[in-house]
């Protein structure tokens, strides 16, 4: 949760799992790939000028791209065609956009033209004749045509974007590399490339008389599995909300059910129950394939089943009683480099004790914010927070508000203030952010406990080059009496492949909770327990994962490189972050407390805490704020060894200073 430079341009590019499948190679087939030679356009553009192939006759390549306005990829590329078009125009060379979905009106090709800066020709290919010409697929997707119109090329624009990964840069530049060879006269020689993007969305002959309608099922099931994101104002890029837009998207939506993509959930099912287990059932999945082998027809959908409720520009339960800002101003983000994160302090000015129902992090500019982090400290803290080791509350990439069980909430203590980590991506263009916190606050006589964040983790680590099963361990602090675990939310980065919790008692024995056989770094899920689990007093996290530094990963930013602990990308991580509750005492419920009693123990909390540093700094004779269990002395094992959170043998400052 705390990393890295995430290399995509907006938060829908967070949902490539959606929309790359890719196209297989149709070798040489002319039937197959629609015949080698243009014969005809006559489409019209948004602004209502019909274009004829006689309009591009003076150019002597013509680059034709199946685009569509919501496919995450046609909008990355869209921009790269443009900038394709400028620099080859000089040379004779003309790109046009096709636009085939019957989902795409000719209002919304003129909004994304304006959105995407688009100044080459952009048509509207209605009943997807043109589409059904070149046998064209997905988006996007793109045609080279010479002089003669013949087809010289077809596929990808290049390979920074596929099925699982995604490219700090293209390995290849397939489009250009086709325009460079046809300019010097020379053959394409890679003539045609895989493609991946989203499934044309036809217009498909219905059955007339099919069982299964998008009002009679199929508009319930999207509704309770994927309206959550697929819907306006959320994170998803499309909505599946209305009949027109969702029989657009049905061919694509079968193919990512079948395959596993979506609804996205990666822990196995053979652990622990999950309450938010987004997994349609084998009858769902039935009936959606049955309603797109059908045409997708609409039946009857006058009596459709009502949207999950949902707070305007929120998901929160209810309008927040507080909204923080995060940062004072919006924030300018440059077009290129390395952002270094940003801190950001802000006072509530809370005069006393208060409880959390629900909190939000909400990013100004999804496009830019990688992740944020809220932590409520003493006012004046300095030095850097622990951020691997818990926090109040996060943003991620794909991340989904989940309550916590009634009577359950985070406190943030009277005279807290407020810090934010942030961590914006540029994205090639200068943008600006300006994100928020909402908090909903509790009743204090309603909450009988109170929820904790930390984790299990491992910062020690070295994976070799090429390795691909590195695998590590990390272990967590103790629970105390009458604690229950509510949730775990893993996270590693693009080399981390899989990722297991067990729960590990007194005595040493484990128990599975869960595991999550493919790591998938786009989603970043809290896995919430279906009843939370009451776990013995004593008992620990221990947390194994694996990671792939081959080639095989296409992920991999560099597979010749020795990886280890760090905040960036080509670093990695591991944290088991969890979050339990422990009930409260007589004298905590309610807000009652006693002033002297809680000062008096923060004051021993910071006695023991200085206490703990003076030794450490004794011991820590070289000064680089790591002791080894084996230069402490015997009779500070057992003191070494709580303090240890990771047990790894080594000690750190950061782990004697984050100690309770």
């Amino acid at each position: 949760m705390i990393c890295v430079r995430f290399r995509i341009a907006s938060i829908w590019v967070v949902m490539l799992s959606l929309v790359v499948p890719m196209l297989p190679t149709l070798a040489n087939d002319p039937a197959a790939t629609g015949g080698t030679s243009l014969e005809r356009i006559d489409l019209i553009d948004f602004r209502g000028r019909t274009w004829k192939l006689d309009d591009f006759q003076s150019d002597s390549l013509l680059v034709v791209a199946m685009l569509g306005t919501e496919c995450p990829l046609a909008k990355l590329y869209a921009i790269r065609l443009g900038e394709i078009q400028q620099q080859y125009e000089s040379q004779s060379v003309r790109v046009i956009g096709v636009m085939s979905n019957r989902q795409d009106s000719l209002e919304e090709i003129a909004s994304f033209a304006k959105r995407q800066n688009i100044e080459f020709p952009l048509l509207k290919d209605a009943g997807n004749r043109f589409a059904d010409q070149v046998a064209a697929e997905r988006t996007p997707e793109v045609f080279v045509y010479d002089a003669d119109r013949e087809l010289r090329y077809r596929g990808r624009i290049d390979d920074q974007y596929g099925i699982g990964y995604i490219r700090d840069e293209p390995r290849r530049h397939d489009l250009r590399s086709a325009l460079d060879e046809l300019i010097s006269g020379r053959e394409v020689s890679l003539p045609q490339t895989d493609t991946v993007g989203c499934i044309i969305g036809r217009t498909k002959k219905v059955a007339e008389h099919s069982d299964v309608t998008y009002g009679g099922q199929v508009a319930e099931i999207l509704r309770k599995r994927c309206a959550e994101c697929h819907r306006d104002g959320e994170i998803a890029p499309f909505s599946l909300t209305d009949y027109d837009e969702v029989v657009g998207w049905s061919d694509m939506m079968a193919e990512v059910v079948r395959e596993g993509r979506m609804p996205p959930w990666h822990a196995s099912g053979d652990h622990l129950p999950f309450a938010n287990d987004r997994m349609m059932s084998d009858e769902e999945k039935e009936t959606l394939y049955a309603w797109v082998d059908a045409g997708s027809p609409k039946g009857d959908a006058s009596d459709l089943p009502p949207l999950p409720e949902k707070v305007a520009g929120w998901q929160l339960p209810r309008e927040p009683d507080l909204v923080v800002p995060v940062s004072p101003e919006r924030i300018k983000i440059p077009a290129t480099g390395e952002v270094r994160y940003q801190y950001y302090r802000v006072d509530p000015k809370l005069d006393k004790d208060v409880w959390i129902e629900a909190a939000e992090l909400k990013p100004g500019n999804r496009e830019v914010v990688h992740h944020i982090l809220a932590f409520a400290a003493p006012k004046g803290t300095r030095g850097g927070l622990d951020a691997a080791r818990g926090f109040l509350v996060g943003y991620v990439p794909g991340a989904r508000l989940e309550l916590a069980p009634k009577g359950h909430a985070k406190r943030i203590p009277a005279g807290s203030e407020l810090i934010f980590q942030v961590h914006y991506t540029p994205i090639g263009t200068e943008q600006q952010d300006q994100s928020s916190l909402g908090i909903c606050f509790a009743d204090p006589e309603s909450i009988t406990h109170e929820i904790v964040t930390t984790s299990a983790l491992q910062t020690r680590l070295n994976i070799p080059p090429g390795e691909a099963n590195y695998k590590t361990s990390g272990t967590s602090p103790r629970f105390p009496a009458e604690a229950t675990l509510l949730s775990m939310s893993p996270h590693m980065h693009v080399r981390g492949k899989s990722f297991r919790y067990e729960l590990e008692t007194a005595t040493g024995k484990r128990t599975m909770l869960m595991d999550i056989p493919h790591y998938d770094f786009n989603w970043q899920t809290t896995y919430v327990l279906q009843d939370p689990l009451a776990v013995p007093t004593g008992s620990r996290i221990v947390c194994t994962a694996t990671y792939d530094n081959s080639e095989g990963n296409l992920n991999n930013p560099d597979p010749t490189a020795t990886v280890r602990w760090g905040d960036q990308t080509w670093d990695e991580m591991m944290i088991g972050y969890y979050h339990y509750a422990v009930p409260l005492s007589e004298q905590e419920r309610g807000g009652v407390q006693k002033p002297e009693m809680t000062l008096r123990e923060r004051a021993q909390a910071l006695i023991r805490n200085a206490a703990r540093l003076q030794k450490f700094e004794q011991l820590d004779s070289d000064g680089d704020g790591k002791l080894a269990r084996s230069d402490t002395p015997k009779k500070l094992y057992g003191v070494f060894d709580d303090l240890d959170a990771n047990g790894d043998g080594v000690l750190t400052r950061q782990e004697v200073e984050s100690a309770p």
